[in-house]
């Protein structure tokens, strides 16, 4: 009883503190393109600030994961989300005197709330049982999804702020994501008490007067490690390929920045608001037919880019929207694999390691975007992005051909005492 109600308190916690994170993520992400290519100059620069957004939060996410493997969920958390709020300022700092080495250190810090932000999908898991995983990672990438779509949405009005300010209109929006990721950093380092992971750990040593331990321990699967971390990584290169160009593709074919801002805040609504429905089909027909349905999703969303007409704002809209859905069966199914194959023994470091290789992938994804458009076309990327997704299925069906290795055994949890007390 007692675990269920730190589960509880924690998925509130995490809730609060990521509507506000999802608002300094979806605002940043919305003209972080434009704004590096109003500075640096040129599309094949357009790219530049997705890259550098998820190289700085693959170093975040190593760090954040090592932190809270050795001091809890709540500090490495809290760190994370204040770093980013630092890079948001250093950014609207950039633009106000025209730094362009300001923005790109800038930039990397501000990845490192993008890697927080994702980062705390693993804190919802530690206390959950293991048939209701899926449902507990969903619910804290909802509370992502009210900034998210908030933040995008905020682009016109931050814009004007920044003018009257006296600074570039397209750095407006970072003003938001500063004050937003800062208040998400208070949240996290004041209610996240008990630390989730910590009483996980202390919950799985100690008997209980139940039937069971409140945590039950797990084996070491490195198989289903491998798999899980390979989906995840896919659907973040192919879903940030898209996604970094899908604003610098607008504007090019005369769509005003209040449009941009639309497509994206439905793209990143569909990207989390989904998640409940995922948790919980993730729980009722595992993660194997949910992964499998996130690749497939991920390919429609490609040849749909491709095809639509580049003024048709509905037709964008739409190929956004499946793009982000895919990206949430992927992550939501993958993250649930991963939690089951990983013990608690190691589990914040694993998770750390497995988001690095995510924002490396998306780092690879965003600046290979510019340069692909750039030489090629939107529409030839968005081919590539979908094949790319596809691939998840060959992926999966020949894991499931493989004989399965045998776990890793753990050490024996401590013997439960039905006399206790």
């Amino acid at each position: 009883m007692e675990r269920e109600a730190v589960q509880r308190r924690t998925l509130r916690v995490l809730f609060a503190a990521q509507v506000f994170s999802g608002a300094g993520l979806g605002a940043g992400v919305s003209v972080g393109a434009l704004l590096a290519e109003d500075m640096i100059g040129g599309t094949g620069y357009a790219g530049v600030p997705a890259a550098l957004f998820t190289t700085g939060s693959a170093l975040a996410a190593f760090l954040v994961g090592a932190i809270s493997q050795r001091a809890g969920r709540r500090f490495g958390l809290m760190l994370g989300l204040a770093t980013g709020a630092l890079g948001g300022l250093g950014t609207v700092l950039a633009a106000a005197i025209d730094s362009v080495p300001l923005l790109l250190v800038s930039l990397f810090l501000y990845g490192s709330g993008v890697a927080t932000n994702l980062q705390a999908r693993y804190a919802g898991a530690d206390l959950a049982r293991p048939d209701q995983r899926g449902r507990a990672i969903s619910l804290v990438l909802v509370g992502t999804t009210v900034g998210a779509v908030i933040g995008p949405n905020m682009v016109d009005v931050m814009g004007g702020v920044a003018l009257d300010l006296g600074i570039r209109e397209l750095a407006g929006p970072f003003i938001l994501s500063s004050a937003a990721y800062a208040v998400g950093a208070v949240i996290v380092g004041v209610m996240l008490r008990p630390d989730p992971l910590l009483f996980a750990r202390r919950a799985q040593l100690t008997p209980e007067v139940t039937t069971a331990p409140a945590v039950v321990p797990v084996a070491h699967n490195p198989r289903n490690v491998r798999l899980a971390a390979t989906v995840m990584v896919v659907s973040q290169l192919v879903m940030l390929a898209i996604m970094t160009m899908t604003p610098v593709h607008m504007r090019d074919h005369g769509q005003p920045l209040s449009a941009t801002g639309l497509v994206i805040s439905l793209h990143i609504a569909a990207m989390f608001l989904p998640s409940p429905i995922t948790g919980n089909l993730v729980d009722r027909l595992g993660r194997m037919p949910i992964i499998a349905a996130g690749g497939m999703t991920l390919g429609a969303a490609g040849v749909v880019a491709a095809l639509a007409p580049p003024e048709s704002l509905p037709a964008t809209a739409v190929a956004l929207i499946l793009l982000g859905l895919g990206w949430n069966l992927g992550i939501v199914g993958g993250t649930a694999l991963l939690t089951d194959s990983v013990p608690l023994e190691r589990r914040a470091r694993t998770q750390g390691g497995a988001d690095v290789a995510l924002a490396l992938a998306g780092a690879t994804g965003g600046l290979g975007s510019g340069v692909m458009v750039a030489s090629t076309s939107f529409a030839a990327l968005s081919i590539v992005g979908g094949v790319v997704g596809l691939a998840i299925l060959p992926l999966l069906l020949a894991v499931r051909a493989r004989p399965a290795a045998p776990p890793v055994a753990e050490p024996e949890p401590v013997p439960v005492s039905r006399d206790a007390g």
